[in-house]
């Protein structure tokens, strides 16, 4: 098995593509060292992907993608600019909160980054705030997006893990907004320092207005996490439902979404979510071959062996996943990690949708990092910035991320108390 890592590791610094490392690694065992027969592979890929609650991982691919394309980012926009364009360093706010609102929507970082990401750099920079303040906000935000629900990762995680992805939506909630309070208090902070302005001044009728336009969008969230909180659907239909609730508003409500536009917009999807089902297929292979060799019982007894102080392993889990997210995508890493990880923090009594909601978090901010940060390559080619300086930018907002990374740890109830309210974990 360490021929099978070590080839792993290699194939990956090489550059192949991640499903492509996974899937060859595991050949070598099933092929050469155990013997097996070569449908195995396309038996346990197969196996890996045949699963009712990954039928949402298209549906918010597609929800997301159609809310940035029909115009509806700019709506949310203009209403947070009129909720907080008025306090110091208003833009900057807005940036924040324009974040929690789309991420109730589409669920990825890089959907986020791309999305409000061209609005809201823009508009800064518009207004006197340097390219790299605006930046870091941006990318910071961003990380919100798989965090408050609804959330790609969140399906993936629950799925691999065999976890409530309701209780994970639903366990995502109080984080994400901690997160927000914590980035909203950087932005005072630096508004103070810096002598940050306000943007335009405080209307009732234009916070009306913009509130009257956005409306339709803003009860998206609310569509999925009411109608899973209250039975009316499951998680894959609330992926669903908010495809159906995007498409009626791009086409019939803001009439911003046409047809050539609508099919683009699925081919994209196509596109995504051919590849991130590559990648699940291959890693659930790869983890077939870590519990046949009994690699994730030997990792679970050695960590053990080393400490069981459920403090510790979080601490340790934490090492771990910060470093693993600058160097894989979210979906490999937790495709890879939960089936290792998973035995150990059941061991010692680690709620795994409290794990879950963590994990989330250090992958996100992961993202921002090199080398294969994708948000970091994404925001870098807006604001037009080298890597290095986007790169500089970002590191003084990971005093938030980081902040609130220690909360959501080491205070599970932040994570726990809702789902336990609404019924969703005993």
């Amino acid at each position: 098995m360490v021929i099978v890592a070590l080839l792993f590791i290699a194939v990956l610094i090489a550059g192949v593509p991640v499903f492509i490392a996974l899937a060859a690694s595991s050949y070598v065992y099933t092929h050469f060292i155990a013997g097996l027969p070569d449908f195995v592979i396309l038996h346990r890929m197969a196996g890996g992907i045949d699963s009712f609650p990954l039928l949402a991982v298209p549906f918010f691919i597609l929800a997301g993608n159609l809310m940035n394309s029909a115009g509806i980012t700019n709506r949310i926009y203009d209403f947070a600019v009129a909720l907080a364009g008025w306090t110091r360093g208003g833009l900057a706010h807005v940036n924040i909160i324009g974040s929690v609102i789309f991420a109730g929507m589409s669920g990825t970082a890089i959907a986020d980054a791309a999305g409000l990401g061209t609005i809201e750099i823009k508009a800064m920079k518009d207004h006197g705030y340097s390219t790299e303040f605006s930046v870091g906000v941006t990318a910071a935000s961003s990380t919100l997006g798989p965090i408050i629900p609804p959330s790609l990762p969140f399906v993936i995680y629950g799925m691999m893990g065999n976890v409530s992805i309701g209780a994970l939506f639903l366990g995502g909630i109080i984080p994400g907004l901690v997160m927000t309070a914590f980035m909203m208090g950087y932005v005072y902070y630096c508004a103070r320092r810096y002598g940050m302005g306000r943007d335009q001044a405080f209307r009732w009728r234009t916070l009306g207005i913009t509130f009257i336009a956005a409306a339709p969008a803003l009860m998206t969230p609310a569509l999925i996490v009411g109608g899973m909180t209250f039975g009316w659907f499951t998680p894959t239909e609330a992926a669903i439902a908010a495809c159906s609730w995007a498409i009626l508003l791009g086409l019939l409500v803001y009439k911003s979404l046409s047809w050539k536009m609508f099919y683009k917009v699925t081919m994209d999807t196509v596109e995504t979510t051919a590849g991130v089902l590559l990648i699940v297929g291959a890693a659930s292979l790869f983890g077939w071959v870590l519990t046949t060799t009994q690699l994730t019982e030997q990792m679970t007894a050695s960590l053990l062996a080393l400490t069981d102080n459920r403090h510790i392993i979080l601490l340790l889990s934490n090492i771990l996943l910060l470093i693993v997210g600058c160097f894989l995508e979210p979906i490999a890493s937790i495709s890879i990690l939960v089936p290792v990880l998973m035995p150990v923090i059941l061991k010692v009594g680690i709620d795994p949708v409290h794990f879950g909601v963590m994990m989330t978090l250090n992958l996100m901010i992961g993202l921002l990092h090199p080398p294969l940060g994708m948000v970091l390559f994404v925001l870098s080619r807006i604001a037009k910035l080298s890597i290095e300086q986007t790169t500089m930018a970002i590191i003084p907002w990971l005093i938030p991320l980081l902040a609130s990374l220690v909360a959501v740890t080491f205070i599970p109830e932040l994570t726990l108390w809702l789902p336990r309210m609404v019924g969703f974990l005993k």
